[in-house]
């Protein structure tokens, strides 16, 4: 039997980054941390496994060499990027290509549709999600004379918040937000706005406003996600979406459930509380902060503790 594989995350310093990621009892590289990749496998960063028969392994490896724990899904890549981000300040307004546009213009990268779920955040805090253009002359006009205010659609959230980012979508993280994205495993971003903001050496950062023009979805049209509630034993599952790339959810659990592990694979990322999974009388504890994958094949365990968890799927 294999055991629900743990992994150690790596740490990104960006210049809207802060401390925050420490509340997880992670240590980061500086106080200007603002990403935790815990589900990587992409050239500009892997996780690694910590316990059991593959410790040391990188997700990319496990993926390459041992693809049944996955379900032997097809591809020739991990198809997810798992991060926990910190915006101590406001993130560049940016938009992502989908896969086709990412493919011929970004040497065969994925496109980049992702998902937001507000783990925590500052009283009035906001997003940038999606824009007023109403066709693509009227948002170059806006973006030629600067007229963020008017183009820009910004939304105020709270801890608990889902929001869907299909590739296409103008958006940003605000200030003050914590948040875990799930998405396809691409680092490919173009930046629209970043406020004339200057990095460490005093230049303005780079933007990509004819790629952003070319790739963002116009006009903007919101999608309304059809959010479903169940209950197993003592755990309530929150089921945000279902999509080409992804499934999430949320378990909240007070007290223990029987699961039954059924999908390809399950990434788990536990932002608070604490438990263990039960498995054939081997006990595996975890933590807030932790990160977990359930392999194919799982099949029935039992989950005991006081703990929410983001669990993601294909």
């Amino acid at each position: 039997m294999t055991a629900p594989l743990f992994f150690a995350s790596v740490f990104k310093e960006r210049i809207w980054g802060g401390t925050r990621l420490t509340s997880f009892g992670y240590k980061i590289p500086s106080e200007q941390t603002g990403e935790c990749w815990a589900f990587a496998a992409h050239p500009h960063g892997q996780s690694v496994v910590k316990n059991g028969e593959y410790k040391g392994m990188t997700l990319g490896e496990l993926w390459k060499d041992h693809r049944s724990l996955f379900g032997d899904v097809e591809g020739d890549r991990f198809p997810l990027l798992t991060k926990i981000l910190d915006a101590n300040q406001d993130l560049s307004v940016q938009v992502h290509p989908d896969d086709e546009y990412a493919n011929l213009h970004e040497n065969g990268e994925l496109g980049k549709t992702e998902c937001w779920y507000i783990i925590d955040c500052k009283e009035d805090a906001e997003i940038i999600y999606g824009h007023h253009a109403k066709t693509k002359e009227e948002l170059i006009s806006m973006i030629e004379h600067e007229e963020w205010n008017k183009l820009l659609h910004r939304v105020k959230v709270k801890p608990g918040d889902f929001f869907y980012v299909p590739s296409g979508t103008v958006h940003a993280i605000g200030k003050g937000i914590l948040i875990l994205e799930t998405q396809q495993n691409s680092d490919t971003t173009y930046r629209l706005y970043d406020y004339d903001r200057r990095d460490a050496e005093g230049n303005l950062r780079e933007l990509h406003l004819q790629k952003s023009i070319e790739v963002t979805e116009t006009p903007f049209t919101s999608d309304q996600l059809t959010v479903l509630y169940d209950k197993v034993d003592d755990l309530s599952v929150t089921s945000f979406i279902e999509g080409p790339y992804f499934s999430v959810k949320k378990w909240e659990l007070a007290g223990s459930a029987t699961l039954i592990q059924q999908e390809k694979f399950l990434l788990v990322s536990v932002i608070d509380g604490e438990g263990e999974i039960i498995k054939e009388n081997q006990h595996y504890s975890f933590k807030k902060g932790d990160h977990f994958l359930l392999p194919n094949g799982f099949n029935e365990y039992e989950i005991k503790g006081n703990t929410t968890c983001i669990a993601a799927s294909i």
